[in-house]
């Protein structure tokens, strides 16, 4: 019963050990579906789950019937030629990070964005290419076929450029592949491995190994491509070594670009509320620079590299290069899971503004589809872009219709207008790739903020940040993911284990060190671990218990025994009298080693203490003879509160058990409180319960613990308790301040009656 007074409450109800309380409620019993029900119920048929399976293949068959064509198709339409126009211009300057021609990232940019539009789940995100993407695509590219810079005629040029493509579709193709199988196999929960933490220290390396990739084309360098732990310094080695060959043309041009692009895109940022749509800056610097690049002649007049002759239509599908899959397996897992990463990062937030639900699943299927499709016809991988993405839902997109028509306006350039763009100097393409490194490179400023919110958090995107920036993307990656892991393993292998004690004479138990008015029963020890128990920490978990009641139970137990044989000994010998008042030593000078009294039987000592042949049981707080020596504890029950203990495994029950029996064997009870549902279950699966070891040591709270404690206590020292109890009075009962109970007819509002 719950009697609220004020803003307290009265709770009155009996205490409970888990056997009473199930006694009193009876649970009902539940029906727990087995792994062969769970496969039949996957494999079962019916016309519903046909359809229900259809419409989750193909979204589009869902959402296109319901579209409201008079609200949204004018939304869309804006929405979809102002984000293909940004798309085109960021297909040509990530292909740069792909390190393929410009004219191939149009194709990244249009084929995964119509695969998409029938498979994908997200109403608002922009498929295409990704400069993080780009640039795990550019490793493998610069790994596999290195630039050939001592012999550049125009045919051997020709024919590195073919290989760098068919090498970046390969890989885009294995990473499809990659997608598609985990979507297929429904784990897409993968991608909760890499945290936000993680996500962004190495995304913010990625946008440093971007600036370094795009200063050979601001400063128009012959720079090799390398790749490997260290590549990026060694790039910058190279750059400075020929810093005075640097085209000043192409550097003035990149920086005003650059100035421009981040200015515009600061007051985008700050008045996108006021402004009907972000001013596009990418396209208007885009066109304003190819314009005075042909009128001026800037190819022949500053020798600038320019993006020169685009292909015009699209490239028939092609077979992907088997050995490029041999070689490149980890890259190309790499690619699938930060691509799907990033991806579905993103999608999440528009689904929650906009509350739709996406399929996580579906998402990798949709982007394995994508990149498949896309690599086929000679395009690298993609993913989603920040940037896109924010200004196809700025400008009113509603549906991926919007993304469809985005596409539209990608082929359109390349079938009929893509000549326009051949004048457009690369340093542009590099400063517009550049511009759009402006969130990933403020990232710096979590590092602070994590330090103050969890330490674990900001060591994992410090780790991220330094392996991806020394030992490249994929290295770096893995080295990340691993470092995560095992920052998992160590919060949970040293888990916090603290002494509790209640707090103002409640039912409220917190840390004994972090409150002043506590009450902690006289030999009683509340003891909390905050993490579950298994084979890795569970002799921490040991240590730390051992440490808090102050006494190595195993250490007293063999003392004890000890003294034990001692004592018969030196009874037999006559050596001792007992008296009512205990043991008297009748001799002196008895020196006789513990270890001529163990008698190599060590076993022996580790089992319980057996004094019925004794003419007299002996206290072991009291004084013993002087030749005999054993600890004195003062803790007579310990509470072991298990609320965040989620799960033991099998080494975990084995040395909690012999760690029970250690203390019950010396007398001190042992309790445990808290435990979760189907806990007493696992403990009778693994024959966790003796004589000694019994299912009513376990309550629910520590509260029932400390009042049960209390109650044996009084019942051993009261009469007057023990006639109460007989009469079924003791169920309702409270802490009163000197320690003891106090009936529930004589509390105060406020207090917890039990």
């Amino acid at each position: 019963m719950v009697e609220p007074v004020g803003n307290q409450y009265v709770v009155a109800r009996p205490v409970y050990s888990e056997n009473l309380f199930g006694e009193e409620y009876e649970k009902v019993h539940r029906y727990h579906k087995t792994f062969l029900d769970n496969l039949k119920l996957y494999f079962r048929c019916s016309s519903q789950k046909c359809k229900r399976i259809a419409l989750s293949l193909l979204p589009i068959a869902s959402w296109l019937p319901a579209y409201r064509f008079k609200e949204w198709m004018l939304s869309d339409i804006v929405s979809g030629v102002s984000t293909g126009l940004v798309a085109v211009l960021q297909g040509l300057a990530f292909a740069l990070l792909a390190n393929v021609p410009p004219s191939y990232g149009l194709y990244s940019a249009f084929f995964p964005v119509i695969i998409y539009f029938f498979f994908g789940t997200s109403r608002h995100i922009s498929i295409g290419p990704f400069p993080v993407l780009s640039l795990m695509v550019g490793d493998v590219v610069t790994r596999l076929v290195p630039d050939d810079l001592g012999n550049s005629t125009l045919t051997n040029v020709s024919t590195i450029d073919e290989q760098k493509v068919m090498v970046a579709a390969s890989i885009t193709v294995l990473a499809g592949i990659f997608q598609l199988v985990l979507g297929i196999i429904q784990v897409g929960f993968i991608v909760i491995y890499l945290s936000q933490s993680l996500i962004s220290g190495f995304t913010t390396a990625a946008a440093i190994h971007i600036v370094v990739s795009q200063l050979k084309f601001m400063l128009q360098l012959k720079v090799p491509g390398f790749s490997g732990p260290l590549a990026l310094i060694y790039t910058l080695k190279n750059i400075f070594e020929q810093i005075e060959k640097t085209n000043i043309a192409d550097l003035v041009t990149s920086l005003i670009i650059l100035i421009i692009v981040f200015v515009v895109k600061e007051i985008n940022e700050r008045f996108k509320a006021k402004l009907p749509a972000p001013i596009p800056i990418e396209l208007i610097v885009t066109v304003i620079a190819a314009g005075i690049s042909y009128a001026c002649n800037f190819k022949d007049k500053f020798k600038v590299d320019v993006v020169g002759k685009l292909e015009q239509g699209f490239q028939a599908p092609v077979a992907p290069d088997i050995n490029v899959f041999q070689s490149c397996v980890g890259d190309g897992f790499s690619i699938a899971i930060v691509g799907f990463a990033i991806a579905f990062s993103v999608a999440k937030v528009y689904s929650i503004k906009h509350d739709y639900l996406i399929d996580g699943n579906q998402e990798l299927i949709a982007f394995g589809l994508s990149n498949i499709v896309g690599g086929s016809f000679k395009g690298f991988a993609a993913s989603t872009s920040l940037s896109r993405t924010g200004v196809q839902e700025s400008t009113g997109g509603k549906t991926q219709i919007a993304g469809f028509l985005s596409a539209i306006v990608v082929m359109i350039v390349i079938l009929a207008i893509g000549f326009l763009l051949e004048p457009l100097q690369k340093s542009v393409l590099a400063a517009l790739a550049l511009g759009n490194l402006k969130g990933m490179l403020m990232q710096f400023r979590e590092v602070g903020i994590l330090w103050k919110k969890d330490k674990y958090d900001c060591m994992i995107w410090l780790v991220t940040f330094v392996a991806a920036v020394l030992l490249g993307l994929d290295l770096g990656l893995a080295a990340a993911v691993g470092f995560e892991l095992l920052t998992v393993i160590f919060r949970t292998q040293f888990p916090n284990c603290t002494l509790l004690a209640n707090v103002g004479r409640s039912n409220i138990y917190k840390n004994r060190k972090d409150y002043a008015d506590i009450y902690e029963p006289e030999g009683v020890k509340i003891f909390r671990c905050s993490a579950p128990v298994f084979f890795a920490n569970m002799e921490f978990f040991k240590d730390k218990l051992i440490k808090a009641v102050g006494f190595n139970p195993l250490r007293v137990l063999r003392k004890r025994n000890k003294a034990l044989r001692k004592i018969r000994k030196m009874l037999k010998k006559g050596e001792l009298q007992v008296t009512p008042k205990g043991f008297i030593c009748t001799v002196n000078g008895i020196t006789e080693s513990d270890e001529e009294l163990d008698n190599n039987r060590i076993e022996e000592l580790d089992q319980p203490t057996n004094m019925a042949d004794l003419p007299m049981q002996i206290d072991w707080n009291s004084d013993l003879p002087p030749n005999i020596r054993v600890p004195r504890i003062d803790v007579h029950s310990i509470i072991l509160d298990f609320s965040a203990v989620t799960f033991l495994d099998v080494s975990a029950v084995r040395v909690l058990q012999q760690t029970l029996k250690e203390f019950i064997r010396i007398n001190v009870d042992v309790y445990i409180v808290g435990v979760h549902d189907g806990f007493l279950d696992k403990l009778e699966r693994c024959v966790f319960f003796d004589e000694e070891l019994k299912s009513s040591m376990f309550f629910l709270t520590i509260h029932d613990a400390v009042l049960y404690i209390l109650m044996k206590k009084d019942m051993a020292t009261s009469p007057k308790f023990q006639t109460n109890k007989e009469k079924g009075s003791y169920d309702h009962y409270i802490i009163n301040t000197d320690g003891g109970l106090r009936s529930r007819e004589h509390m105060f509002p406020g207090e917890t009656k039990f």
